[in-house]
């Protein structure tokens, strides 16, 4: 049993996370928040601590007897992420073992504008381990979570629903031209968090990546899975690179997104430079994973995309 600290918590994935710690009943969480504690009564083996991450200092005291700091810190409006360099800073004086910051996607951040603060505290960590490893840490990277091609059915308690340029339930797709023969790696949720717990239980140096692949395969794969497990072709719209660049495309549809990370009023306005965005990474293999996870579990098999994406829109229109 170790003490784990979680900060940003209250987010679809660190809820997941959550979920998945205290099931095992063999941890301590300590759930950091910059809201007050809900009113419903948590669960004995979660302490909730309201903190604003202002003071390295106050962290540290906070900190002090943690042996894992998890961050799902979302930091759209700032490229340097100050509050988990602050989280960093005072897991290092805390005396912190591990630390995982706020990755939980993509393998890279190209065309991804919002995770730039994701490559800022990937080069502050290398930084601080530069000359000896100061702080042991990990990057948690699953690529897409497969459930979000079951929208608009909810598949899991916590994670937003999102609608991704393929779209199962229209049966439509916005691709890169070309872009057909593009890798992406799925993970469903479940078996993102059992090979989660794994990792946190590990014994040995955690990788600097922590790859967690579940199914990876072409988006041209991806797209005749959707039509086999929803019975009917796709209408595939396909966009040239250079336009998507220029801004000057036009599609018949643009997904739309009302996410907690999103400011309702951004939320049209931001639909088409994530469109474009995420159009660009797939094509560019952002979310293809290295499954460096897969190699140490022995015994698990994940439940592939065909598989959970086939159970899951079985009988539906």
């Amino acid at each position: 049993m170790v003490k784990i600290a979680i900060a940003g918590g209250t987010s679809g994935v660190g809820q997941e996370v959550i979920d998945a710690l205290v099931e095992t009943k063999r941890h301590e969480v300590l759930l950091l928040s910059r809201k007050d504690a809900p009113s419903i009564i948590l669960p004995d083996s979660i302490t909730w601590i309201k903190t604003d991450y202002a003071e390295t200092e106050q962290l540290a005291d906070i900190l002090k007897g943690v042996h894992t700091v998890l961050s799902f810190v979302i930091e759209q409006d700032s490229e340097t992420s100050p509050v988990q360099r602050r989280l960093i800073d005072a897991s290092i004086a805390a005396g912190v073992k591990r630390f995982a910051p706020s990755e939980w996607a993509s393998s890279t951040f190209d065309h991804l504008p919002w995770y730039t603060y994701k490559s800022s505290i990937r080069t502050y960590l290398s930084e601080v381990n530069r000359e000896k490893q100061i702080l042991e840490y990990t990057l948690f990277q699953p690529g897409l979570f497969t459930n979000y091609l079951a929208a608009p059915y909810k598949t899991t308690p916590h994670i937003s629903l999102l609608e991704m340029p393929i779209d199962f339930f229209h049966r439509r797709a916005i691709l890169v031209e070309g872009a057909e023969n593009a890798p992406i790696t799925l993970t469903t949720i479940a078996d993102f968090k059992a090979v989660f717990v794994r990792a946190i239980e590990y014994q040995g140096a955690w990788p600097v990546v922590s790859g967690i692949a579940g199914s990876t395969l072409t988006l041209g794969e991806l797209i005749a899975l959707g039509e086999r497990v929803r019975g009917g072709k796709f209408s595939i719209e396909r966009v040239k690179r250079e336009d998507f660049l220029a801004g000057n495309w036009e599609t018949s549809w643009v997904p739309r997104n009302e996410h907690p990370s999103i400011p309702k009023e951004m939320v049209d306005e931001f639909a088409r430079p994530a469109t474009k965005g995420i159009s660009l990474g797939l094509a560019d293999g952002a979310f293809a994973i290295q499954g460096v996870w897969n190699g140490n579990l022995d015994g698990f098999a994940f439940e592939g995309a065909e598989e959970f994406l086939g159970r899951i829109w079985k009988g539906k229109d």
